[in-house]
């Protein structure tokens, strides 16, 4: 265990320094949720503060936001493996003494690192442009760990792709078509109650609008803890769902070379 423990620590930090190479990146990634929190906040909130939706739509917005946020980022994971697979470094891994879970693991903590410090950022961004989270620190960190849940869980997903399918298309293919309608089937852009019936009862099973409830719970004093537990609760159970996939996939590439 301590081993497993040490190597994914190495393999998380050989992806975080190559992360931090590429502050572009970093910048990039971030253009298109200040372009949704901004603009979008910006057009919608007159219709939404005057139906009395909500008093501040950029702090409405700000979660969704950020789920948004990581599915994107965890939904492209899966790449890296296509890309050290058509390289070989995958395989030259294969032959070192790292623990083969390492390898999953190192990439999935690297992911959820990274998503958690765009979170940070976007939280900035909404606080300095009007937003106020009067839940308090704690659930707010209770937020940021769900956060990490579902990056988990969207990376677990998309690296299984990469391994099975083996091809950077795919990936981005069955990603897109994820993400977007996880997206949009949920909270993000309005409250359940406006929605209609059909897609108020899929949100209801979506993960993604899970944590965007989570989040929305961090805009008011008095936080409904069992709401969240269950919602938090539910977003753990599809992470190891997905870290369990991602493990059948990767001794499914493993059998093949």
């Amino acid at each position: 265990m301590t081993a497993a423990v040490i190597h994914s620590y190495h393999m998380a930090l050989r992806d975080l320094r190559a992360f931090v190479r590429q502050p572009f990146y970093l910048v990039a990634t971030l253009v298109q949720p200040v372009i949704w929190l901004l603009l979008f906040g910006k057009l919608f909130a007159p219709l939404m503060e005057t139906t009395h939706t909500t008093d501040s739509y950029i702090g409405f917005l700000t979660p969704g936001v950020v789920a948004m946020t990581a599915l994107f980022a965890s939904g492209w994971s899966g790449m890296v493996f296509v890309v050290e697979m058509e390289q070989g470094t995958l395989n030259r891994l294969l032959v070192t003494p790292v623990r083969r879970g390492a390898l999953i693991t190192g990439r999935v903590i690297h992911q959820a690192l990274s998503v958690t410090l765009q979170s940070l950022i976007i939280l900035a961004i909404a606080l300095a442009t009007g937003a106020r989270f009067r839940g308090g620190p704690l659930i707010m960190l209770v937020f940021l760990a769900c956060v990490a849940l579902i990056t988990v869980a969207f990376a677990s997903l998309s690296n299984a792709l990469g391994l099975l399918t083996r091809s950077q298309e795919s990936v981005i293919s069955i990603a897109q078509f994820l993400v977007l309608p996880l997206a949009f089937l949920s909270a993000t852009f309005v409250p359940r109650r406006v929605m209609p019936g059909w897609m108020d009862a899929v949100a209801g099973g979506n993960p993604v609008n899970w944590l965007v409830e989570i989040g929305r719970e961090t805009l008011y004093d008095g936080v409904d803890w069992g709401f969240v537990l269950a919602r938090a609760a539910g977003l753990l159970v599809v992470a190891l769902v997905c870290a369990w996939l991602s493990t059948l996939a990767f001794r499914a590439y493993q059998k093949q070379v």
